[in-house]
């Protein structure tokens, strides 16, 4: 197979950057190792055998080396151009009250568009600006969010990532997030990349969730939608709650970057409801590969295209829902719409 891809280059390894720097991009063997020795992520028991791995089964006719280094080079393609706009003005525009939407956003995706068209042509791609575009046929859907926490990166808050995951048959096969970390004057980046039973990493690095047990010894982490409907509401009286009971409940707002600290073990678990596929591909994936849980709020079988998710170490999965599932069928008795999102019409997907 020939890989074609960007000019820009990127690096695996933490480093400070300045508007105008190019990453040198190292590509993390370690996804290749893992699938060529047909060797399984490490779970330590942590996910219960209650609920099922979201993570897709292959990843089809296209080796999962061959998958991951493309996933990762658009990703980190995207995030060259978040990079270079991170310390210039924002020109930005609203598609709701506050729900932001920059040139960056649009760029970025530009950008990742191009790196995925060049390798698959007859992919099927969902990306948040720019829609459903592609073959319905193809068994692939790229999931991309260009720049998940558009808000953060408006005002340089350091909580936003690029974020690309793309399914197989519907279930998540490979995924890359760069989050960008710091702040103004000393932007820096993670690379997280996973790929289904290869493992997950950060910056090349084996990553694994926490194996914290109790709930009041945990730090959680939730998201609040632009709607401020029944299932707002409800989410905040969940943050209330889980705040006298934990070490603290953090709401940073982006999920990508949300879901890849759960990954990497620093918080036990994040939640939310209102989510659409661009904000989970990656992260769900990345949380599973690295030991933990995906579900959906109401404990149900999680997949891409669900209204909620969950996910956690999995040692505090079940404690977790023993709240927010209650809270979540309430939300079903009134009528509250928990039905499938989206999903590309005529694409096959084993959900």
């Amino acid at each position: 197979m020939t890989l074609v891809f960007s000019s820009a280059r990127f690096s695996a390894l933490p480093r400070s950057f300045s508007t105008g720097h190019k990453f040198s991009y190292s590509y993390p063997e370690n996804h290749r190792e893992f699938h060529q020795n047909g060797w399984r992520s490490i779970t330590n028991s942590l996910v219960s055998e209650n609920f099922p791995k979201v993570g897709a089964r292959s990843t089809g006719p296209i080796a999962a080396g061959d998958l991951i280094q493309v996933v990762t080079t658009a990703a980190q393609t995207g995030a060259q151009v978040v990079m270079d706009a991170v310390n210039k003005p924002r020109n930005i525009t609203y598609k709701g009250l506050t729900d932001l939407v920059t040139e960056t956003d649009k760029m970025s995706e530009s950008a990742i568009l191009e790196v995925v068209k060049k390798n698959f042509k007859d992919h099927l791609i969902l990306g948040e600006e720019g829609g459903i575009i592609g073959d319905a046929a193809s068994d692939y859907l790229w999931c991309i969010d260009p720049l998940d926490g558009t808000t953060n990166f408006a005002h340089g808050y350091p909580s936003f990532a690029v974020s690309v995951g793309v399914l197989y048959r519907g279930n998540p096969a490979a995924a890359s997030v760069v989050e960008f970390v710091g702040g103004p004057m000393c932007w820096n980046t993670r690379i997280f990349s996973a790929t289904a039973g290869g493992g997950a990493f950060c910056n090349g690095q084996r990553i694994q969730v926490s194996a914290t047990n109790h709930v009041e010894r945990s730090l959680l982490v939730t998201g609040f939608g632009y709607d401020h409907d029944e299932a707002w509401a409800t989410n905040i009286d969940l943050f209330k709650e889980f705040t006298d009971v934990s070490r603290g409940v953090r709401r940073l707002g982006a999920a990508a970057v949300d879901m890849c600290h759960v990954a990497l073990g620093i918080v036990e678990a994040y939640w939310e409801y209102r989510l659409k596929p661009w904000d989970m591909a990656a992260g769900v994936l990345m949380v599973e590969e690295a030991g933990g849980t995906v579900s959906r709020m109401d404990g149900g079988n999680f997949c891409v295209f669900d209204r909620s998710v969950l996910v956690s170490n999995g040692l505090l999965h079940a404690k977790l829902l023993e709240r927010i599932g209650p809270a979540t069928e309430k939300l079903k008795g009134k009528g509250i719409d928990f039905s499938l999102w989206y999903k590309p019409e005529d694409y096959r997907a084993d959900v």
